[in-house]
């Protein structure tokens, strides 16, 4: 995680006392964050869904990289500090470690995701509502993307 903070150590910093809404779901903001230190809480509906508190860790990333309002709420639990980076875009664009830093987070979380799903599958397996998961699965990896192709995108 060293490797990310130096990218940003150049990068306008951001402080968050405890209980800030530090990325609001539903709002797009346009930013990616790099905690550098503290606690934060990821909330999804208001359900909280994961706590980080990793120099390092990335959020807004789902929002930059889809187009899209932020997927989840984040909310500082102790007094919180980021590294801002205001076009994220162009951020990973001229950086490839950033890029590849990404990569490797997202992959890490969709393993931990598809793990997470294999399990609830074979608790429920003989469910009736197990075909529920199926369908899930199914719509995440045939989603529409809403953003521009990749094509678009180097234009």
């Amino acid at each position: 995680m060293s490797g990310i903070l130096d990218l940003v150590r150049h990068h306008a910093v951001r402080h968050f006392a405890a209980g800030d809404v530090v990325l609001e779901q539903g709002r797009q903001s346009g930013l990616l964050l790099v905690l550098l230190q503290g606690q934060v809480e990821v909330l999804r509906d208001e359900i909280r869904v994961a706590r980080a508190s990793q120099p390092g860790e990335l959020f807004g990333e789902m929002s930059v990289l889809l187009n899209v309002p932020h997927t989840a709420t984040v909310r500082a639990i102790t007094q919180a500090t980021f590294a801002v980076i205001d076009n994220p875009r162009q951020f990973l664009h001229d950086s490839p470690r950033a890029s590849l830093y990404l990569a490797e987070l997202l992959a890490s979380r969709l393993d931990a995701l598809n793990k997470y799903l294999t399990d609830v599958k074979c608790q429920y397996e003989g469910h009736d509502h197990l075909g529920m998961v199926d369908e899930v699965l199914e719509a995440l990896m045939h989603r529409k993307r809403t953003t521009p192709s990749r094509q678009e995108s180097l234009a």
